[in-house]
């Protein structure tokens, strides 16, 4: 699969709330990105299944029902794609609305992630949770 299918894959499989199927994309030394998470929140996630961990709550604490906006990028590298989007969901336990726009720019090589940079507003995400982000829960 092409970098641009992988992404497609993985917000279908966020809608679907299947966060397991989601941390299978990652290659089993992949590395999950936060360049702008706050303090006290990992930076980095190294594996496969520190991703699935990471996640493995997630639909619990935020209920994502739409990607309203999509654009993928091609790079000049064919292993790298940067999306830009947007969800629109609720926070589970303030019943918030959740509405947050993402730009990702994923490494893809032999069908597999190798690396995820997950750029987000910490602060927004945190407005609609209630404070706390879902990680502090993970």
């Amino acid at each position: 699969m092409q970098a641009r299918d992988i992404v497609e894959k993985a917000l279908e499989l966020l809608l679907a709330k299947d966060m397991a199927g989601f941390a299978g994309l990652w290659a089993s030394d992949g590395v999950l990105e936060f360049p702008f998470t706050p303090a006290g929140y990992p930076a980095r996630l190294t594996g496969r299944e520190a991703v699935r961990d990471y996640l493995r709550d997630y639909p619990d604490h935020v209920d994502i029902r739409a990607v309203t906006e999509k654009t993928l990028h091609e790079t000049t590298d064919p292993d790298v794609v940067v999306a830009e989007f947007a969800v629109d969901g609720v926070a589970v336990r303030t019943r918030r609305p959740y509405q947050l726009r993402y730009v990702a720019v994923v490494t893809v090589r032999d069908g597999e992630i190798r690396l995820y940079r997950d750029y987000w507003n910490p602060v927004a995400a945190a407005e609609a949770l209630g404070g706390t982000g879902f990680a502090s829960n993970g």
